[in-house]
């Protein structure tokens, strides 16, 4: 009995959890429902609700938006928006912070969460999976005489919380392994693994534990 029950409970328990986010995303997407007309709301239309409504009205805003922003005039409202938010103190403050965040995270260009590294961590000779965030910056720079790379170490289970390290590029290892399949490991304490590669190496930096 104790078997066919964990059975079931691992059956159950990855779709209980899927579901409930899926709840969750599609619950705060229905709010965008709000920014439309009563004469125009899909209840007061059809009479009752549609589910998802808000969700195809969250992603239609998001890829208007974009789309508007990628021509001249949109630059030029988005630069104003800017502006205006700059004069706002506090607002500023964490409007800058938070997009400087999100044009790192999902700049196609960055290298942010590109790479799965591998470094000791918290002592020598215990190892952990982090993250390339990018290089130092700003007067860390010049305190930092050898080439150093900023990485993020999530903790496990919950990948969301974390420490950010500075540590000299000679002292991590690059994994061939890709971002989600490292999150999965990490989110799973080690459960579920990645699948090997036949063509993977593994180099030490040298001088790890002078």
């Amino acid at each position: 009995m104790k078997r066919y029950f964990i059975t079931g409970l691992l059956i159950w328990v990855p779709l209980a959890i899927t579901a409930w986010v899926l709840s969750l995303i599609a619950g705060i997407a229905d709010q965008s429902l709000r920014l439309l007309p009563d004469s125009v709301h899909p209840h007061n239309i059809l009479g009752f609700d549609i589910p998802g409504a808000g969700v195809v009205l969250t992603l239609v805003i998001i890829l208007t938006t974009g789309l508007l922003a990628a021509n001249f005039i949109g630059q030029r409202l988005v630069s104003w928006w800017e502006k205006l938010l700059a004069r706002i103190p506090v607002v500023n403050s964490i409007y800058n912070s938070v997009k400087q965040v999100s044009d790192t995270l999902f700049s196609s260009s960055g290298n942010a969460f590109r790479k799965a590294l591998l470094i000791q961590y918290p002592r020598q000779g215990s190892w952990t999976i982090a993250f390339l965030t990018g290089t130092p910056g700003g007067d860390v720079v010049n305190h930092l005489k050898d080439d150093y790379v900023s990485i993020y170490v999530p903790t496990t289970p919950n990948p969301t919380s974390g420490f950010f390290l500075m540590l000299q590029r000679s002292e991590v290892i690059e994994l061939d392994m890709a971002v989600d399949e490292a999150l999965k490991y990490i989110i799973s304490m080690g459960v579920v693994t990645p699948p090997a590669r036949t063509n993977h190496r593994f180099n030490p930096p040298n001088n790890r534990h002078s």
